[in-house]
């Protein structure tokens, strides 16, 4: 995956640790809700980075960024849930935090500048 746009990589980067985050907790742990509920969201702010990307207007674009968001807010929490159950340690848990806390900077940066600019 080689472009310039550093969200579409961060979450494209998230969902892959994501992915393998479900993989460990339903095999190590045995733990099968909260685990698929962080993999829906945090997979899916990629996915809605990318259909921004494709949006067919300027609206589409902010509606879709806003949606990535929510999204990841909604990730940071499950993580959160995880960590709290005894399901993942705090190394793992800080690492993911410290990625989600940056993912919803960026995000809402660029929603702000985009509101800004309408």
């Amino acid at each position: 995956m080689k472009n310039n746009n550093v969200i579409q990589d961060k979450t494209f980067k998230f969902a892959e640790r994501i992915v393998n985050l479900y993989k460990h907790v339903i095999v190590k742990e045995k733990e099968y809700v909260l685990s698929k509920q962080v993999l829906r969201s945090g997979t899916s702010i990629g996915a809605n980075i990318e259909e921004a990307i494709g949006g067919t207007s300027k609206k589409d674009f902010q509606n879709k960024l806003s949606i990535a968001y929510k999204e990841a807010r909604e990730t940071r929490y499950w993580l959160k849930l995880l960590y709290s159950g005894k399901f993942i340690n705090l190394k793992i848990f800080n690492s993911f935090i410290n990625d989600i806390d940056e993912i919803c900077r960026i995000l809402g940066t660029i929603i702000k500048t985009l509101k800004l600019k309408n």
